[in-house]
């Protein structure tokens, strides 16, 4: 709301009231209200101007050149070699002038009176994408959280808000609904964001995996190329040491595992079958570029071989086996042989021994070198996946190892307090700031606690778990999707990143997963049993979860302040193993 004093010799008291309201779909209407005792004629100028400039380089503070803009329909329009956008307006304009972007009007206001414009945004060639919004159908179970802990309640809540509103379809698929990356630099399709998301969300049921793998499956590249079988995605940072990443290649690597755990959860087996031969295109396509080797190059071919994409890899393989085999289909012998040699060529080649204790090392160049770096990618080793029985896959790492990694992933130097750091605090190139060079991003550190947790490691699960909710209540209990790494201190906040989404699909996603960690819920809905593996030093006290979704009914679990769970709403015929 603005002011003008548009009446001479009227004092300091303003008489119009200038009202924009603007909306996220485009559209903008100033609405004029006068307060004069006569009539006025008002002159309305509204000056507009653009540089389409890409959504990353805005985000980087990187500004374009303001492009010409020409006369268009009742407004302007402005090209560029990405694409063009034009604003309309009604009513049309008296005037426009396109070399200084601008249109006016002049408008009658009677005492009293008002007047309006309209003002409508058009990104031209914008794909069919659209918000699902609030259909009476969510592929999201409307869970709840209470207990001990004052947060609890509203983080869950937010979080799963945050999820409906990032929530897409594209028309010529309404049933298939998936997650946009977040607001406001990624609000699309991110391939591995959107697979990671729906996973962290199977306790809010399948839907939103089952729509996730079937839009991604109609992506999937075809023919007999080194590419086919791959889930494309496009490349990003990966902090100051390594070349940036390849997302088709952990999305290509999440697809059987996400398709794997969901039919644990309760994913039919009717849509398991249908997304079947998309997994095993994912599976040939891993087993191809490794060909007679023992490790996944990323980007392949040349690339370094990372950590955390030998753990995605070793992941895939064990549970696209335990899938392939639930179904009759060849080829899980030979997966888990390749697994068993990548676990004992890691254990030995990926180990940098130090006065310490010893760490992963983030990836070994080309050349073999290991890069002995310590970062939260190194998480990603605990998260070894789902199996029947309620059973995890085997780790890449040994008992030893995984007992160093704990103590490192809740040591200082990763630990921030607010959760864990991207680079550890003593590494060169250490940015709190950095998005993967010592900022915590939520995804991480709940991946860290769900794995700590499974490996038995709960005095670090308890650190992390009480940083992050600590960092969401100064963020309003909606986490972004990553904040500085800054050292926790008494009486301080956790710095917002500029850059951050928020919301972000993988953090309130990792809501999700961080709750429900407390439960420790292994379903396995194939065989009508789930399992609780509950933190027994229930670090958040009691804690009650309801409105989940397992084997597709109502699941709800009560952790007591003695680390005990006990099931208070399940499918009929559910059996709880022990």
């Amino acid at each position: 709301m603005g002011t003008v004093r548009a009446s001479p010799g009227n004092g300091p008291d303003p008489d119009v009231m200038v009202e924009r309201t603007r909306h996220a779909d485009g559209t903008e209407r100033i609405t004029l209200h006068s307060a004069a005792l006569r009539p006025l004629r008002l002159p309305v100028e509204v000056a507009l101007g653009t540089d389409l400039a890409d959504l990353g380089a805005i985000a980087a503070g990187r500004a374009g050149p303001e492009l010409p803009a020409s006369v268009h329909d009742s407004g302007l329009r402005w090209s560029s070699a990405g694409g063009s956008t034009s604003v309309t307006a009604d009513p049309p304009p008296t005037d426009a002038l396109a070399s200084a972007g601008l249109l006016r009007w002049e408008f009658d206001l009677p005492p009293g009176g008002t007047a309006s414009v309209e003002l409508r945004v058009q990104v031209d060639g914008a794909g069919p994408v659209r918000a699902a919004g609030r259909a009476a159908t969510s592929p999201l179970a409307p869970a709840r959280a209470t207990g001990d802990h004052p947060g609890v309640r509203r983080f869950l809540h937010t979080s799963v808000e945050d999820l409906h509103s990032l929530l897409l379809r594209d028309p010529a698929y309404p049933a298939d609904t998936h997650l946009a990356a977040g607001v406001p630099w990624r609000c699309g399709m991110a391939p591995a964001d959107a697979l990671t998301a729906a996973r962290m969300t199977l306790p809010l049921g399948t839907r939103l995996a089952a729509g996730t793998l079937r839009t991604l499956a109609r992506t999937q590249l075809q023919g007999t190329g080194p590419q086919s079988g791959m889930i494309p995605g496009p490349r990003r940072d990966a902090g100051p040491h390594l070349p940036p990443s390849c997302t088709g290649t952990e999305a290509t690597l999440l697809f059987p595992t996400l398709l794997a755990e969901a039919r644990r959860w309760g994913l039919s087996r009717q849509e398991t079958e249908e997304l079947l031969p998309t997994a095993e295109r994912c599976l040939a396509w891993l087993r191809t570029t490794v060909a007679d080797g023992t490790y996944l190059c990323d980007p392949h071919p040349g690339g370094p071989v990372r950590c955390e994409t030998q753990a995605h890899a070793h992941r895939a393989a064990l549970l696209g086996a335990d899938l392939l085999d639930a179904y009759g289909r060849k080829g899980g012998a030979e997966l888990r042989q390749w697994a068993q040699q990548l676990r004992t060529a890691f254990r030995e080649d990926f180990w940098v021994e130090d006065r310490g204790g010893g760490r992963p090392a983030a990836a070994r160049a080309p050349d073999g070198r290991r890069m002995p770096q310590l970062g939260a990618a190194a998480a990603h080793l605990l998260d070894t996946g789902l199996l029947g029985g309620g059973d995890l896959a085997p780790g890449l790492l040994d008992r030893v190892q995984t007992e160093q990694l704990a103590r490192l992933l809740g040591s200082p130097a990763l630990d921030s307090g607010w959760g864990v750091r991207g680079l550890g605090v003593k590494e060169a190139g250490y940015n709190p700031f950095g998005h993967r060079a010592g900022a915590v991003r939520v995804q991480e550190t709940a991946v860290a606690v769900a794995g700590l947790a499974a490996a038995g490691y709960e005095k670090e699960v308890g650190s992390l778990l009480r940083g992050v909710l600590a960092a969401a209540e100064a963020f309003g209990h909606r986490l972004p999707e990553m904040y500085a790494g800054e050292q926790r201190t008494d009486g301080s906040a956790p710095s917002p990143h500029p850059a951050a989404c928020h919301p972000s699909a993988t953090a309130a996603a990792a809501g999700v997963l961080l709750l429900t960690t407390l439960a420790g819920l292994r379903p396995d809905a194939p065989a009508g049993t789930v399992t609780l593996r509950p933190v027994r030093s229930a670090p958040l006290g009691e804690i009650v979860l309801t409105g989940l979704w397992v084997g597709g009914a109502p699941f709800s679990v009560r952790v007591s302040r003695l680390g005990l769970a006990m099931v208070e709403e399940a499918a009929d015929g559910l059996q709880l193993r022990s």
